[in-house]
């Protein structure tokens, strides 16, 4: 039986992973995390408590232990692989890292994204320390054979929040539902892509343990590409309302919460279109099957279920209000400069 170690595993994209991963009878699968959301954990899946910041602790709880594959979920900064290269040096067959596809140039020079597309992203601080972990991993693996693999993946959900532009909980919802105007960056033409975090399981899990991925480099998304107009028209059609969509500059949004910058110049309002080739090639058979107009349907069912996830969010509500007046009085001075 394989081993498999998941640093985290119970965020949106690990904890599909680790559901997968648990009925699969030639994996056993550890956890390391503090245990604050294990109480979730399918009952096979065994769990080792540290912190990950904790270098020395976890050397304690890992012990002699040796896995095939080590996974870790959280890991953002050049500092935390340095720490991971030394932890799981010979601990591990392969190591994957959970990277970003925003990652990738921006702005994009040619579509569709491969795997070949230029790592460069001036907007956000986010991107650009995961490329720096990238380049230290790709340096060790070179330099000492440092079993990795690197996994972009792009916008991937689950059924416990909505994968919008701005805001994307309960608040969104109630604002749809009582027919108040909702922002959408540019003129929502924008092509995006969204992954069901089950479809990014299959791909993912086929990575595990495949000697063709160590020292690779793969992103992993949906082969479905929607406007952000359609994106936010799915959710009002899912809800049964018209929504009521109001366009407004990037530009403008930043001004208003220079926080958005790296969100959406970075990431959010630039057209992205993914070449799957390369993880349909190293896994093969694999093909993301959830569109988003059932995973849209998935995602309120499962909300209006869980009354903790119906958290409102008032200070966004009012943001929102607040913006879309401003951007109105503006629009109105100029159309009646003598008014």
């Amino acid at each position: 039986m394989k081993k498999a170690l998941f640093i985290g595993g119970t965020g949106t994209i690990s904890s599909a992973i680790t559901r997968r991963l648990s009925w699969m009878e030639d994996w056993e699968l550890w956890l390391l995390n503090r245990g604050n959301r294990n109480d979730r954990l399918p009952e096979n899946v065994k769990t080792l408590t540290a912190d990950i910041r904790d270098e020395k602790a976890v050397n304690e709880v890992l012990k002699d232990l040796r896995f095939d594959v080590v996974a870790d979920f959280i890991v953002m900064l050049p500092e935390e692989i340095e720490r991971d290269i030394r932890l799981f040096s010979g601990r591990t067959a392969q190591y994957i890292f959970i990277s970003s596809a925003s990652a990738y140039q921006k702005p994009l020079s040619l579509l569709p994204i491969t795997e070949s597309t230029p790592l460069a992203n001036p907007f956000w601080q986010y991107s650009r320390d995961k490329i720096a972990c990238e380049e230290a991993l790709t340096e060790e693996y070179r330099k000492n054979g440092f079993p990795m693999t690197i996994v972009r993946p792009s916008h991937t959900y689950s059924d416990r929040y909505l994968p919008l532009v701005l805001g994307g909980g309960w608040q969104i919802i109630q604002r749809m539902r009582a027919g108040k105007p909702i922002i959408i960056p540019g003129d929502g033409t924008t092509l995006w892509t969204l992954t069901h975090n089950t479809d990014f399981a299959k791909a993912f899990v086929g990575l595990m343990g495949n000697a063709h991925s160590v020292g690779e480099s793969v992103h992993i998304t949906s082969d479905e590409s929607l406007t952000w107009n359609r994106i936010y028209q799915t959710v009002g059609e899912a809800l049964g309302v018209e929504v009521d969509l109001r366009h407004i500059a990037s530009d403008f949004l930043i001004a208003c919460d220079p926080g958005l910058e790296g969100p959406l110049l970075g990431d959010k309002s630039v057209t992205v279109m993914f070449d799957n080739t390369k993880i349909k090639r190293l896994v093969p058979g694999f093909n993301a099957t959830v569109r988003f107009d059932e995973g849209v349907r998935g995602i309120l069912d499962a909300i209006f279920a869980d009354s903790s996830l119906q958290f409102p969010d008032e200070e966004f509500d009012l943001w929102c209000d607040r913006v879309i007046a401003a951007n109105e009085a503006g629009l109105a001075a100029f159309r009646n400069p003598s008014a």
